[in-house]
């Protein structure tokens, strides 16, 4: 038996810190695809978004306070679970394999200290797992999460997370209706706008993240809503309302790498490609996460800049050698980038491995692209459609699948894509943007 003096009553410490670690579960480690999966049907990789006190400065100054209480509190199942969580966040800020290992250390001490009934750290397991890649185990954790709480929101939030990663999309929306219908907080609208926006509704999409930013407690929750009003105005291709959503998300926290992603995007829609490199390269020394490394390396290449541009590229293959080191499943940036720089036909078994742990849209178009770029294109074909199935408006996956129907012939198909994704976002990319352009100028037969 604990003495009182050494743990406070778990019941009384869970009830006190529970809507905080909820809102902070909810936003800032598993907004639907933890680790490398960001608010995007991209499913590229994002750093979370701290929202508890203890984060909003700094994830490494929230985790080294967390280890200090756990030192005081070595039989506390919350502080251990509080701390777990807080080294998922800083992991997938850092990119840190090696957190990933301590967090799931800190949080099996909290399981080890209470087996049952432990709400802080099965949600916690499942962003670990869902940071990992696991979304099967991020599953059943977040059914454990729900059934120990089934009144709590963030439990229905990594529910829903998890049910998205795993193409369950039907199962992923009443997991958000469930969440919303408890607390209509930001972290709740945020998920029912990427519903509509994987459904291609962006209207509504957009609606419901100005709601989501109206409703943020914390910079951190601020700083999601601003990167991803920027985004959904980007593919609606108004790139002032881009610009303004960054800018504004930039004035509170001026080292959101997210933020500083959309603002180079935003710059290159606008045409000032050095500001956006700058921002980039801004957004990498805060978290080097593959698709900023590869966003930069692409636009570099765009710019003629060759070394430079390899040198982003060499510490992408870098973090693969890591990756399959450690046997983790590889991210739509891995794949993408191996497929039109490195091998495609290794870009097809990575993706063939994702696809097993991961079956959502952006790995069907990963997939999709890596056959075409190994010269099967009528394998790809029905990967392309699936990553479109859902009506998700992304002129990244129409330009592949129109590339992939002109080389089978079918021109116009091929061009009712090309011009489609181009109408969505004319920069959509700085090397395949410019490709639909010659493709479309090709079929036309302009010159």
């Amino acid at each position: 038996m604990h003495r009182p003096d050494d743990v406070p009553t778990p019941a009384i410490r869970q009830r006190r810190r529970l809507r905080a670690t909820a809102i902070a579960i909810a936003l800032g480690v598993v907004m639907f695809t933890v680790g490398a999966i960001s608010l995007s049907p991209s499913g590229s990789s994002t750093p979370g978004t701290p929202s508890t006190t203890s984060l909003q400065q700094s994830p490494a100054r929230g985790v080294e306070a967390l280890r200090e209480r756990v030192k005081r509190l070595p039989n506390d199942p919350v502080s251990w679970a509080d701390l777990g969580m807080a080294l998922v966040q800083q992991a997938r800020t850092t990119a840190d394999q090696a957190t990933y290992a301590q967090a799931e250390t800190a949080l099996r001490r909290s399981l080890a200290l209470q087996p049952a009934q432990n709400l802080h750290a099965e949600i916690g397991m499942g962003a670990l797992a869902a940071g990992r890649h696991q979304f099967t185990d991020a599953l059943a954790w977040a059914r454990k999460a729900v059934a120990t709480s089934p009144a709590t929101p963030a439990s229905y939030g990594v529910l829903a997370d998890a049910h998205t990663q795993l193409g369950h999309y039907r199962e992923a929306e009443e997991a958000v209706q469930k969440m919303a219908d408890l607390r209509p907080d930001s972290a709740s609208l945020a998920r029912a706008s990427y519903v509509c926006e994987l459904r291609g509704d962006t209207d509504r999409a957009r609606a419901l993240m100005e709601r989501a930013l109206r409703a943020a407690g914390t910079p951190g929750e601020r700083a999601f809503a601003h990167t991803h009003l920027s985004s959904l105005a980007l593919d609606s291709g108004d790139t002032a309302t881009a610009m303004r959503q960054a800018q504004d998300g930039l004035a509170l926290t001026p080292r959101d790498a997210g933020l500083l992603e959309a603002r180079a995007k935003a710059y290159m829609a606008s045409g000032d490609r050095e500001r956006a490199a700058a921002d980039y390269t801004a957004a990498i020394a805060v978290a080097p996460l593959p698709q900023y490394l590869l966003g930069l390396g692409e636009l570099q290449q765009s710019l003629g800049h060759q070394d430079q541009a390899e040198a982003q590229y060499a510490i992408l293959r870098a973090q693969e050698t890591l990756r399959r080191a450690g046997d983790a499943p590889a991210d739509t940036d891995a794949i993408l980038f191996e497929a039109d720089h490195g091998d495609p036909r290794k870009a097809v078994t990575m993706a063939e491995a994702a696809l097993r742990e991961r079956p959502f849209i952006a790995v069907h178009d990963a997939y999709a692209w890596a056959l075409h770029r190994a010269g099967r294109h009528q394998e790809a074909l029905p990967q392309a459609d699936d990553a479109l199935a859902l009506g998700t408006r992304s002129a990244l996956f129409l330009y592949h699948r129109g590339a992939i129907q002109q080389a089978l012939g079918d021109t116009t198909a091929a061009r009712s894509d090309l011009g489609q994704a181009l109408a969505t976002d004319p920069s959509f990319h700085p090397l395949h943007a410019p490709a639909a352009r010659e493709a479309i100028r090709r079929i036309d037969g302009t010159p």
